[in-house]
């Protein structure tokens, strides 16, 4: 899913050039973590290890009241520093002092602590706040989603501003307790484990806790009336699915689906290796949108996923990121492929698994659907550039890459590549070229050319170059004219088109947006 303030690429260098040069150098933290993509998003000099928000939501106002307790080491003498985030503050103190705030613009909130921080230093922050998170728009939009009993809270790459304060960028992951207070009769979802539930004078209180490093743009919260299923793994791992009561005729569907949740996972234990955190589960509000996102633990769906019947392939892309993308984590949102085009291919690899298409036959397929003129080609899915960072190049064409490498270095190897990769990386954060260097480690092989030809050139692989790659090797053959037959899997795959695509957010009633999933020949939205 992408936000929907993209910013244009010489934007993002005007606004990279506007940071002063004392900001990244002196004693002021940087206003950006450096993500050319996004300029203002994150912040520089500290690193937080935890977050500890207690919240109480009123959904009949949409009032959300929260005091942020983040702490966090300096990287650098601060006398100043940032947070993003845009709801009205009333008070921040900086280990147990009072200190000077102030807001900058749309997400910026400037915190100048009573004493001057050393490099190194161990710093807690707490902030009180409070505001309505659906009437803070910023460029024009908001990710907080009213629902009728409720709110949610789940976009990607940023949701955190609109809810809590923070350093908001995945290179900056930390652990979370989250304390949520609601009206009685009313719950509280989030990621992780369910530690505690506690009621009083008409409200109830949910402690969640994420006990494994988490991205910003992972945390979710959703507040609103759910039927509630859980239950355990084989190894123990609680598993929680909430689904919205009003989710009319989509419900059966939705449940049919998440419900696979524990299977899903279970079999992608054995492609990419232990699951690598201590919850599992899904959840569906009854929200107007029509994409998912892989929020920790706990991935968030639109009922719109499910208008034509249940389908899994979409449980197998979102859980498939809970290893790429949650636990390996992109190191500057230019490396999505290694966020996408794998959870992309682990739904190939399900297709290949239910019988219903082999990861080749699916590759072959895609790459019949768009001829050399098809602007699908122009994507560069190593680095797609803001504007097209959730295209749907990323995604087929970021899997046709996977393919294609497998067919390089075979099953075997290519196969301990994927369960080597979340293992060697948990936990971080990871580029394009640091998988390329271990995917040459590990097989051997000189890949650059390779990774190139699929990730990097704006063009359309030649037909030879393709069939070398062990990709539609019939077009070779006097049968070059004869489109290969879809495969089974090819609808319920392409109706997750729509998975990463927030284009509501200020740009019309379609969901299309500027990532372009629609005209690609893809077969349309499944969901539509």
């Amino acid at each position: 899913m992408h936000r929907r303030f993209i910013v244009p690429s010489a934007l993002a260098a005007t606004l990279v050039l506007a940071i002063p040069a004392s900001a990244a150098t002196g004693t002021v933290g940087a206003p950006g973590i450096g993500d050319p993509y996004y300029p203002a998003s994150g912040n520089g000099g500290y690193d937080v290890s935890h977050y500890d928000l207690r919240l109480k939501y009123q959904p009949a106002t949409d009032l959300l009241e929260g005091t942020a307790t983040i702490l966090a080491t300096t990287t650098q003498e601060l006398t100043r520093f940032n947070l993003d985030f845009g709801l009205a503050v009333s008070e921040v103190r900086v280990n147990g002092k009072k200190a000077a705030f102030a807001k900058s613009g749309d997400q910026e909130l400037e915190i100048t602590p009573a004493d001057r921080l050393t490099k190194g230093k161990d710093v807690s922050v707490v902030v009180r706040y409070a505001g309505k998170p659906s009437e803070l728009k910023i460029n024009g939009w908001t990710a907080w989603a009213r629902t009728p009993d409720g709110g949610v809270a789940a976009q990607e790459p940023e949701s955190a501003v609109w809810w809590y304060p923070s350093n908001d960028h995945p290179l900056d992951k930390a652990t979370y307790d989250i304390s949520v207070s609601v009206p009685d009769g009313t719950q509280a979802i989030s990621n992780g484990v369910l530690v505690s539930q506690s009621s009083k004078l008409g409200w109830t209180r949910f402690n969640w806790r994420s006990d494994k490093p988490q991205a910003t743009y992972l945390s979710t919260l959703a507040v609103g009336k759910f039927d509630i299923t859980t239950d355990k793994t084989a190894d123990g791992l609680p598993v929680l699915n909430a689904y919205s009561k009003d989710l009319g005729p989509n419900a059966g569907a939705a449940r049919a689906s998440i419900e696979r949740t524990t299977e899903v996972a279970e079999w992608l234990t054995e492609v990419f290796g232990p699951y690598p955190f201590n919850a599992l589960g899904g959840y569906v509000p009854n929200v107007t949108s029509g994409f998912a996102l892989e929020t920790q633990t706990r991935p968030f769906y639109s009922p719109r996923q499910f208008a034509n019947g249940a389908n899994v392939s979409v449980v197998v892309h979102e859980i498939a990121h809970q290893w790429y993308g949650n636990s390996v984590s992109v190191d500057g949102w230019k490396d999505i492929w290694i966020n996408e085009g794998f959870a992309r291919y682990s739904q190939w690899l399900w297709s290949e698994k239910e019988g219903e298409g082999t990861a080749q036959e699916l590759a072959d397929y895609v790459y019949a659907q768009h001829p050399a003129d098809d602007p699908f080609w122009k994507v560069k899915p190593g680095d797609p550039g803001p504007d097209k960072q959730f295209d749907i190049a990323v995604y087929d064409r970021g899997a046709l890459a996977l393919q294609a490498l497998r067919n390089e270095v075979g099953d075997e190897t290519f196969f301990a590549l994927l369960k080597g990769w979340p293992t060697e990386k948990a936990h971080s954060n990871a580029t394009v070229g640091d998988f390329l260097r271990y995917a040459e480690r590990v097989s051997g092989k000189p890949l650059a050319t390779l990774f190139d030809t699929w990730l990097y050139q704006p063009k359309r692989p030649a037909v030879p170059a393709a069939a070398s790659a062990g990709i539609a090797k019939n077009a070779l053959s006097s049968r070059a004219a004869v489109e290969p037959e879809r495969p089974a899997s090819w609808k319920k795959i392409a109706a997750t088109n729509t998975i990463h695509d927030h284009g509501d957010h200020g740009h019309g009633s379609d969901d299309h947006g500027r990532g372009g999933h629609g005209g690609d020949g893809h077969g349309g939205h499944g969901d539509r």
